[in-house]
């Protein structure tokens, strides 16, 4: 049996990483109606966990993971590390008195417990002082409303999580409640307050990423945007040479680098440098996301066989992000980008097969099975295989992260 898992961020206020919400579903059904939630939840945890570890899904960041009530009262989380997982308690559960010794025994056993989705019902009230955490959907209740909750219950000593966190006003609003837990793609959304310039720096690197779509690399013009920046290419020196990608020959010269690295994944290290550079002052997890994208379109590209220039796949998925990554609208940066037709008719128009790749990786990130499962269908593909290039998509991104590029 295979699962899909998507894994949604949680950030703290310094917008950094801190922990991942993990989402399972049964590949080989649509979705859960005619399965026990409880069965399902038991079992693909347990067949995710036993196989690939939860430590390695995450980055041995914590995983929050959802569970129902049976599974609770039969103490099946106990064979979790209660130092890598948070158990969120889910709001449409009865709110019985053997869940709340089930909790009271999680609790003293060094578990960290959430309220998912909290609601304000006073039915909840008695697990509070079982309950570490408390998440809030902003986009369900009323700032107000949220801050008359948070002044009832200031002496609760919880830590309190914002879900649906779109906008960076809503991000400084719940940071004045009292919030310090955030999820949601505020930190992946253009900022449409004030038109930012893109400097020339920013532009010579956007024509890099530009060239690397091309079938075929101009490494003279290429040579001459690299010689005015110094520094990347330091970096991509720095990283060809890097023994975690199994290249370990002395590189002597910028051309030589470009030659030795080859057509195909120079590309690829040229947008992931590249956006990396772009990405100041943004939390990794926008190039963490990118890269997902990236290879996970790379990879079905691979199964669909589309022989023509392979890295288009890549950089659609690497360039999903670039509004969010510069604060401009997309539009406006593609427009500066001498990039295929295919690709920015996939991220404007979504309407190619380029734009199917990237609407599967999507909807496996956000945990909509069941467009996941009319595109796997559309695309001829198994959710073996669907299972298996997102695996292995988020393990290539994280390695590639833990290669310093600043």
């Amino acid at each position: 049996m295979y699962s899909f898992i998507a894994r949604q961020p949680i950030l703290d206020l310094n917008k950094n990483v801190v922990a991942y919400e993990l989402l399972f579903r049964n590949g080989e059904s649509n979705c859960f109606p005619n399965i026990d939630p409880d069965q399902a939840t038991s079992n693909i945890l347990s067949n995710n966990h036993l196989t690939l570890g939860v430590e390695n899904i995450t980055n041995n960041l914590p995983a929050y993971i959802n569970f129902h009530s049976n599974a609770l009262i039969n103490n099946f989380p106990s064979f979790l590390d209660p130092n890598e997982v948070v158990i969120e308690i889910l709001e449409d559960v009865p709110a019985t008195d053997a869940l709340l010794a089930a909790c009271k025994l999680l609790s003293e056993k060094g578990y960290i417990l959430a309220l998912d989705d909290h609601d304000f019902d006073p039915k909840w009230q008695r697990f509070f002082p079982y309950i570490s955490l408390i998440k809030i959907d902003i986009l369900q209740h009323s700032m107000l409303n949220i801050s008359k909750f948070i002044r009832a219950n200031d002496n609760s000593k919880m830590t309190l999580l914002a879900e649906k966190v779109e906008t960076e006003q809503q991000f400084e609003q719940v940071k004045l409640l009292g919030f310090t837990l955030f999820q949601g793609y505020f930190f992946a959304r253009p900022e449409m307050l004030k038109q930012k310039k893109i400097t020339s720096t920013k532009q010579n690197i956007l024509e890099l990423i530009g060239h690397a779509s091309s079938e075929k690399l101009d490494f003279n013009t290429m040579g001459e945007i690299f010689s005015s920046d110094p520094g990347l290419t330091y970096k991509l020196l720095r990283f060809i040479n890097n023994p975690c990608y199994g290249r370990s020959q002395e590189i002597t010269s910028l051309k030589h680098a470009l030659i030795y690295i080859g057509d195909i994944e120079l590309k690829k290290f040229i947008a992931l440098l590249a956006l990396a550079d772009l990405n100041q002052n943004k939390p990794t997890e926008i190039i963490r996301l990118s890269l997902i994208r990236a290879k996970f379109c790379e990879q079905i590209s691979l199964l669909q066989k589309n022989q023509e220039n392979p890295p288009k796949a890549f950089l659609t998925g690497i360039l999903s992000f670039i509004d969010g990554i510069l604060d401009h609208a997309l539009e406006t940066v593609l427009e500066m980008l001498p990039i295929h037709s295919d690709i920015k008719q996939a991220l404007i128009a979504n309407n190619n097969y380029l734009a199917n790749y990237l609407n599967l990786a999507r909807s496996v990130e956000m945990g909509d099975w069941g467009k996941s499962d009319v595109l796997i269908q559309q695309l001829a593909l198994t959710h073996e295989q669907c299972y298996t290039v997102h695996t292995s998509a988020i393990t290539w991104a994280d390695e590639m992260l833990s290669v310093e590029l600043t």
